[in-house]
């Protein structure tokens, strides 16, 4: 059976005018999401996570411009399907049309997402009365039953409440709720539980997972914890300098992961296992990309890199119809590299744990 297809990136590439100089984020992502669907894309701090998210919501900051590529989202409305490109509407119409309404977002820091001046109850309900014209009456009711969905005890007392009167898991929840009020088609998340302890962080993972075994919505996850990735994820982008550097299944990337680069993060995962007396550290910092990226943006820093990697900057290498990785050591005539043992014996471990 076909999957249906929601959101489509090609060949996106984005930069932002800096005093230093242009930077250029995001440099060819190619990513498609699909209904019903959660796709996680972790990366290091910088390597253009955040950024490819803010493009498809239509909120880059003022110095940012895309350079070039298409963000297709097909909305299915009514059995209707509608496919357009979000890069080529206004600010305008992102807001009247998509924001919040097909596409919502939930963000590191809930404090910084509610408005300190309103209380819970009318900021749910801003979003229906504005996109829906909702009646106020209908709206209450709704908001209510958001907060019950994610698990707010006593919401008709919440209602009345201002964000500072609520303890920042619960914060979190309503930016859920508010984030759920309008029935977006996409949900995407950026690290939505950064700020969370690790109790309250694994609540809201369990939230969002129930949410959208109920409501069917597709699901983007933004995070650098592979953890948590672990919880959510169907399928798994890993990031790196602006560009998409492997992509497959959840258990593709954690059991058979190809690319060094998530080589390295697996390894620096902690773990209580482990016999090695310090943490891994994937060696050196993410490139200026102010500067032209030679070769594959990753090899000064890979232990394997091979000469090619200083000169050409290696293409996706299919390794299954749903795994590709972007590393020279896929090409048939690049030497045999293993990933490192203790990786190889950590993965064994996670195998038979998940079993």
């Amino acid at each position: 059976m076909e999957k249906n297809k929601v959101l489509e990136i090609r060949d996106l590439s984005i930069s932002f005018q800096t005093s230093a100089g242009e930077v250029n984020a995001i440099r060819g992502v190619k990513l498609d999401l699909y209904k019903g669907e959660t796709l996680a894309i972790v990366g290091e701090s910088g390597s253009g996570k955040s950024v490819t998210v803010k493009a498809i919501m239509g909120i880059l900051s003022g110095n940012g411009k895309v350079n070039s590529g298409t963000i297709y989202y097909t909305s299915h409305n009514g059995g209707e399907e509608v496919r357009e490109d979000l890069l080529k509407l206004s600010k305008k119409e992102m807001r009247q049309r998509i924001n919040g309404k097909k596409i919502a977002m939930v963000f590191q820091d809930p404090m910084t997402s509610l408005n300190p001046t309103m209380t819970i109850g009318m900021q749910i309900m801003e979003g229906m009365i504005y996109h829906y014209k909702t009646p106020k009456q209908e709206a209450y009711k709704k908001a209510l039953r958001l907060l019950e969905l994610v698990g707010i005890n006593d919401p008709e007392k919440r209602m009345k409440n201002y964000p500072h009167q609520l303890s920042g898991g619960m914060r979190q929840r309503v930016v859920i709720a508010i984030a759920l009020a309008c029935d977006p088609e996409i949900l995407i998340c950026d690290e939505p539980t950064t700020a969370l302890d690790v109790t309250i962080q694994a609540k809201i993972l369990e939230l969002i997972k129930r949410i959208q075994e109920k409501t069917g919505i597709s699901v983007i996850y933004i995070t650098h914890d592979l953890g948590v990735v672990a919880k959510v994820a169907d399928y798994v982008a890993v990031m790196y300098a602006g560009k998409i550097v492997e992509k497959g299944l959840i258990n593709e990337i954690f059991y058979e992961p190809k690319h060094p680069y998530t080589w390295g993060l697996l390894s620096a995962m902690p773990d209580l296992e482990t016999t090695d007396e310090k943490l891994y550290t994937i060696p050196g910092t993410p490139p200026n990309l102010v500067e032209k990226v030679e070769g594959d943006a990753f090899a000064v820093r890979n232990a394997y890199a091979l000469n090619i990697d200083y000169r050409l900057e290696p293409p996706m290498f299919k390794v299954s119809d749903t795994h590709y990785a972007a590393t020279w050591l896929l090409h048939e005539k690049a030497p045999k590299v293993e990933m490192p043992i203790e990786l190889k014996h950590r993965i064994e471990r996670m195998l038979k744990e998940a079993k």
